[in-house]
């Protein structure tokens, strides 16, 4: 009986809303404890050991660390470009009233902190970095809102996840056109021909999901020795997938419901625990108020919220679009707020923007803190807006 009741609370934990959120967050700390440990050293030379094959014509040997960030971190964003692709056909995104919000929302929480880290940055050789407080995290935003339960509109959430997908879109975007090295068009132009063909499955209704996803595998090589991170790959396939509007299963979505668990809680938690190692160190307290670091808490804290009001503002009173229904302003602020979790997609920016070590890890630092204080203000903020209309 007590092995049922276990079973049941594991297969509960598993579907809920929280659930990779939780696993996420106790992979970041156990990341931490090994950073901060004796097991620190043997940790980083586990992450630095090469690992794969090479030949003449083939090269496949990396780093454990590097096969996480450029290796399951495409399935990440292969997730992800479902998510935003099914949005576009069929959701949150498929006609221009309901897109109108959250896709302008999202540019403006991206621009403006983007513009509060240059203001800190500008000039310095830190300023490359202004991508990191652009970025939200799609499952710890999810995972702190679903936390407040009917203490928020049903609407308001969908709206995040919306805005958080459309968010997740501008930094690929972001990525593949301004933290890419140098282009070899000859890799590029191979995996175009492999993406046309794609495109051409999907034209003629093939539905086997092996037909693009093995192509895929070559897509991802391509790319990853092109100079374009290796990841944009991810997002390319699952463009490529067929969806249909209607409520029948799809190769996208059968495809999606198969990734949404080992993503959301292996893959992602796996990344938390590879890039959050931060082994703390004097010098990088200070780091939280040098530019770098005032850029990133600033722009993911105040930045984000800022930019997510006032374009919702000027949306709405413009006419453009409307609040989410029984929505109102205060909600607004606390989506904006959480759209500061900037975990995830922000460390990933952080790594592909600075080659020196102690600029990486100070950024780390900033992410970790800006972000937790963007979800526990979030958090507060709107558990206490729906305790006051209560005793209303």
């Amino acid at each position: 009986m007590a092995q049922l009741i276990n079973l049941k609370t594991f297969k509960e934990f598993l579907n809920s809303s929280t659930g990779g959120g939780i696993i996420l967050f106790s992979c970041l700390l156990i990341s931490l404890i090994i950073a901060n440990t004796p097991l620190a050293v043997p940790f980083n030379n586990l992450l630095e050991t090469v690992v794969g094959f090479e030949n003449e014509s083939i090269h496949l040997k990396y780093s454990v660390a590097l096969w996480v960030n450029d290796g399951l971190m495409a399935i990440f964003f292969l997730l992800v470009g479902l998510e935003i692709k099914r949005e576009l056909v069929e959701g949150e995104l498929s006609s221009p009233r309901q897109a109108a919000l959250p896709i302008l929302a999202a540019v403006g929480g991206a621009v403006v902190p983007a513009i509060i880290y240059v203001g800190f940055n500008f000039g310095l050789e830190t300023q490359h970095g202004w991508g990191i407080p652009m970025a939200t995290d799609i499952a710890f935003a999810l995972a702190v809102i679903s936390m407040l339960g009917n203490r928020v509109p049903t609407s308001l959430k969908i709206f995040l996840a919306a805005l958080a997908i459309v968010d997740d879109l501008l930094a690929i975007l972001v990525i593949a056109f301004f933290y890419s090295t140098d282009l070899h068009t000859t890799y590029l132009l191979y995996a175009g021909a492999i993406f046309a063909l794609l495109l051409l499955f999907n034209r003629f209704g093939v539905k086997s999901l092996w037909m693009y996803l093995l192509p895929g595998l070559f897509i991802w090589y391509f790319i990853h020795h092109s100079g374009i991170h290796a990841t944009i790959a991810g997002v390319l396939v699952a463009m490529t997938l067929p969806t249909t509007p209607d409520a029948t299963e799809s190769p996208l979505e059968k495809l999606e419901h198969l990734l949404a668990r080992p993503v959301n809680f292996i893959i992602v938690p796996i990344f938390a625990l590879v890039n959050t190692n931060i082994t703390f160190q004097s010098e990088m307290i200070g780091g939280l108020t040098s530019n770098m670091g005032l850029g990133i808490i600033v722009g993911l804290v105040v930045g984000k919220t800022l930019g997510i009001l006032a374009t919702c503002y000027i949306c709405v009173k413009s006419g453009l679009a409307k609040l989410p229904e029984l929505a109102n302003w205060n909600h607004i602020i606390g989506v904006g707020m959480l759209g500061g979790i900037g975990f995830t997609m922000s460390i990933f920016v952080s790594l592909l923007s600075f080659s020196d070590a102690l600029h990486i890890e100070e950024a780390k630092l900033a992410i970790l803190v800006g972000s937790l204080i963007a979800g526990v203000s979030g958090y507060l903020f709107l558990n206490a807006l729906h305790t006051k209309r209560a005793k209303n």
